[in-house]
C-alpha cells in the first residue's frame, strides 16, 4: 500500500512538473465552477422580482409561495443524494447532469402556461441546483489541497455576494424589458458555457461503484427533511404552530429520520454515512454552518423589511440595501482564504466570525425608528464581516475532516445542514417578528392611534405603497412595531452566534497538509500528527495515499 501511494505521488510530482500550463488550467475549470456557482445563487434572487408579473400573467396567487418552496424543497431534498452519487459513480459526471437538469427546469420554467407547471417546473430545477453546489464543492476538494482551498472559497463567497447584489436588478431589468420569462431564460446561456468548459478542461477519474444507491435511506431522508422545510414554511403562516398539519409534519420528519438513522447502520452504501459525525471537527462545523444559515438568511429577510418601512427605502433595489453586510462578508472572506492558504491556521476565523457575527447582531437589535442608515450600514458591515470569516471556512474544515471517498457527502451534509439553518432561521425569527407586531399594533390601537386598528390584522406584511396610504399616527405605530419586531429577530440570531461561538471553541486546529505557496515539499512527506482521530483522515490531511493520489488526480485533470 505504502509502496503504491509512494509511486503515486512520485508520478504525480513528476507530472506536475511537467506540465507548467497546469495552474491556468485548473483555474479554467475554478472559473467554470463560478460560473455554475452563480447559477445557483442568482436564481431565486432573479425570479424574486418578478413574481408580481408572474401572478399577473398566469394567475393563481394563492399558489405562488410555492414557486419558491418547490424550489426549496427539491435543492434541500436532493443535496445529499447528489454527493453520495458523485462519491460512487464519478464528481464530472453527476456535476455534469446536475446541470442539465437545472437547464432543462429553466427552459421548461420560461415556457409554462399556467402556475401548476411553473410550480412542477421549478422542482425540476430544484433537483438540478441541489448538484450545483455540492458538485463545485466536492470538485475543489479533489483538485486542491486543503492548504490551499481556502482561496479558493473566498472566490466563491465574492460571487455569492456578487449575486445577492446583482440578482434583484437583473431580475427586474428582464422582468421590465423582456418579460418575466427571460428570468429563467437567462440561466442558459451562463449553464451552456460552465458546460462546455467543465466537459473540455476537466477530467477526473472515472468510478463505478460495486454497491447500489441506498435507496430506501435516500427515501427516507428526503421524507424527513421535506417534512421539516414544510414545517419551517408553513407555521405561522399557512397554519397555526400548534396545527394537526404541523404536529403531523413534525411527527412525519422524527419518525422518517429516526428510520433513517436505523436504515444507514446496515446500508452498503449509505447515502449519508455516519462514520463521517464520528470526527469532531466535522460535526461541531455542522453546527456551526446551521447556525450561520440560521443567522444569514433571517437577516437578509429583516434589513430590507427594517430599511423599507422604517427608513424609507426603496423596495426596487432591494440587493443594494444589503451592500455593506455582502461586501464587507466577501472582502473578509478573501482575506481569510489567502491568510489560510499562506499559514495553514483556521480555528482563529470560526472564532473570530462568530464573535463579530453576535456583536453585529446585538447591535442591529438596538436599532430603532431614529437610527440613520449609516448607523445601519455599519452594524450591517460587522455582521458581514463575521459571515465571511465562516462562510467557506466550514466547509474547508468539514472537508479535512472526512476522507476522500467521503468528500461529495461531506460537502452535501455540510451544505445541507446550512440549507436546514436558513429554513429554521426565516421561519422562528419571522414567528417572533410577527408576534412581536401583532402584539405592538395591538397596543397602538388600543391606545388610539389613528388607523392602527386597521392594519393590524396583516401588519407584518404591509409593503412600502400600502404603508405610505396609512395616516401618520398609523404609520408611526407600525414603524414602532417594526423596530421592536427586528429587536426581538435579531437577539434570538445574536443567541445563536453565540451558539455558534461555543462550539468554535472546541475545534481541533489539525494542520492542513499540502505545500504552501512556494515551498518544495516532497511529495510523500507527513506531517508528524497523523495518529490522532482528527488528523488521520486523508482529506483531512492530505497524507501518504491522499497526496499521491490527489497529485495524481490533478495531473489527470488537466
Amino acid at each position: 500500500m505504502k509502496k503504491q501511494a509512494g509511486q503515486a505521488a512520485e508520478a504525480g510530482t513528476d507530472r506536475g512538473a511537467a506540465a507548467e500550463p497546469q495552474p491556468r488550467s485548473v483555474r479554467v475549470v475554478i472559473f467554470a465552477l463560478m460560473v455554475a456557482i452563480l447559477l445557483a445563487m442568482l436564481d431565486n434572487m432573479i425570479v424574486a422580482p418578478a413574481m408580481p408579473t408572474i401572478v399577473g400573467d398566469l394567475g393563481g396567487l394563492e399558489h405562488l409561495s410555492w414557486v419558491v418552496t418547490a424550489y426549496t424543497l427539491a435543492t434541500a431534498a436532493s443535496t445529499p443524494i447528489w454527493g453520495k452519487i458523485g462519491d460512487m459513480y464519478g464528481r464530472k459526471g453527476a456535476f455534469l447532469a446536475s446541470i442539465v437538469i437545472f437547464l432543462i427546469g429553466s427552459a421548461l420554467s420560461g415556457l409554462a402556461q399556467d402556475m401548476g407547471q411553473l410550480i412542477g417546473f421549478r422542482a425540476v430545477q430544484g433537483l438540478g441546483a441541489g448538484g450545483l453546489m455540492v458538485g463545485v464543492m466536492a470538485i475543489i476538494g479533489e483538485l486542491v489541497p486543503p492548504r490551499e482551498r481556502g482561496k479558493y472559497m473566498g472566490m466563491m463567497t465574492g460571487v455569492m455576494a456578487v449575486a445577492m447584489i446583482g440578482g434583484p436588478l437583473v431580475g427586474g431589468t428582464l422582468t421590465d424589458h423582456l418579460g418575466w420569462r427571460w428570468a429563467f431564460y437567462i440561466n442558459l446561456p451562463l449553464g451552456i458555457v460552465a458546460f462546455f468548459m467543465v466537459s473540455a478542461v476537466l477530467h477526473l477519474p472515472k468510478k463505478r461503484a460495486q454497491g447500489r444507491i441506498d435507496y430506501l435511506g435516500a427515501a427516507l431522508l428526503t421524507i424527513g427533511i421535506t417534512s421539516f422545510v414544510l414545517v419551517t414554511t408553513w407555521g405561522g403562516t399557512e397554519y397555526d404552530w400548534n396545527s394537526a398539519v404541523i404536529m403531523e409534519l413534525i411527527g412525519l420528519g422524527v419518525a422518517s429520520l429516526v428510520g433513517f438513522w436505523f436504515v444507514q447502520q446496515k446500508a452498503a452504501e449509505p447515502v449519508m454515512p455516519l462514520h463521517i459525525f464520528r470526527s469532531r471537527n466535522f460535526s461541531l462545523m455542522s453546527v456551526v454552518g446551521f447556525l450561520t444559515g440560521f443567522v444569514m438568511f433571517g437577516a437578509m429577510l429583516f434589513l430590507p423589511l427594517y430599511q423599507q418601512a422604517v427608513q424609507g427605502a426603496s423596495a426596487t433595489n432591494s440587493g443594494l440595501l444589503l451592500m455593506p453586510m455582502l461586501l464587507a462578508m466577501m472582502a473578509v472572506s478573501m482575506v481569510a482564504g489567502r491568510f489560510t492558504t499562506a499559514t495553514g491556521k483556521y480555528k482563529v476565523f470560526p472564532i473570530a466570525g462568530s464573535v463579530l457575527m453576535a456583536v453585529g447582531l446585538f447591535m442591529l437589535a438596538q436599532m430603532d425608528t431614529d437610527t440613520s442608515r449609516v448607523t445601519t450600514g455599519v452594524y450591517m458591515a460587522v455582521l458581514g464581516a463575521g459571515m465571511g470569516c465562516l462562510m467557506q471556512i466550514t466547509m474547508l474544515v468539514a472537508q479535512n475532516s472526512v476522507e476522500m471517498k467521503d468528500m461529495g457527502v461531506a460537502s452535501s451534509s455540510a451544505t445541507l445542514f446550512r440549507t436546514l439553518g436558513s429554513s429554521f432561521g426565516v421561519a422562528i425569527m419571522g414567528a417572533l417578528f410577527n408576534n412581536r407586531v401583532q402584539d405592538e399594533m395591538t397596543e397602538s390601537a388600543g391606545a388610539g392611534a389613528g388607523g392602527a386598528a386597521k392594519v393590524t390584522e396583516h401588519s407584518a406584511q404591509l409593503d412600502a405603497a400600502s404603508l405610505a396610504k396609512l395616516p401618520e399616527a398609523a404609520r408611526e405605530a407600525y414603524q414602532q412595531a417594526v423596530s421592536a419586531g427586528t429587536h426581538v429577530a435579531f437577539l434570538l440570531a445574536a443567541a445563536m452566534a453565540v451558539g455558534a461561538l461555543i462550539a468554535a471553541f472546541f475545534v481541533k486546529e489539525t494542520p492542513l497538509r499540502g505545500a504552501a505557496p512556494g515551498d518544495k515539499t516532497p511529495a510523500d512527506k507527513t506531517p508528524a500528527d497523523t495518529t490522532s482521530a482528527d488528523a488521520k483522515p486523508a482529506g483531512d490531511a492530505d497524507g501518504d495515499s491522499a497526496r499521491g493520489e490527489r497529485e495524481k488526480t490533478v495531473a489527470e485533470a488537466v
